[in-house]
């Protein structure tokens, strides 16, 4: 093996020390400096990756809170829809009963006059059942009497 002839170990030493200065200058004007870039600009997009997250999440939580009072405005107003057609529907049916009341009570009062009319009605009939009975009366006891004198009697006796 030539590696091992102590003959040629000067110039193996004089290249490997050649080689491993070529080298070096390669890897840190070249190699390292594009590593290092890489890597800067991977720590940037992190970076920026994160502030946008940071952001995003911001924005999310402004969306959020939008968004629960959107909903809680519409809560709002639809209790307040609610509310005046609940008071529409009161008012209505308020109206409809006042208007069911006169109506009843026209009815009502209708009814009271003919009740009135019936029991006057009835008074005469009682009066004039009365005259002809107490007239049949007097004549069944074999006397006679006057129509005006039974109409005198009959109205004395129906005033009490």
């Amino acid at each position: 093996m030539p590696q091992l002839d102590f003959s040629t170990w000067g110039n193996q030493i004089f290249w490997l020390i050649v080689t491993l200065i070529a080298i070096y200058f390669i890897l840190s004007r070249i190699a390292l400096p594009r590593i290092s870039a890489v890597l800067a600009e991977r720590t940037g997009t992190i970076t920026n990756d994160i502030a946008a997250a940071e952001d995003l999440k911001q924005k999310a939580k402004d969306a959020e809170a939008a968004y629960e009072k959107a909903l809680a405005d519409a809560r709002v107003e639809a209790n307040r829809i609610v509310a005046e057609t609940r008071s529409e529907i009161q008012a209505d049916l308020d109206a409809a009963t006042a208007k069911a009341d006169a109506e009843i009570a026209a009815k009502t009062a209708e009814g009271e006059k003919a009740i009135a009319e019936i029991r006057a009605n009835a008074m005469e009939s009682v009066e004039t059942v009365a005259k002809d009975t107490a007239q049949a009366i007097v004549s069944g006891l074999g006397f006679s009497a006057e129509a005006a004198s039974v109409d005198k009697a009959v109205a004395d006796r129906m005033k009490g």
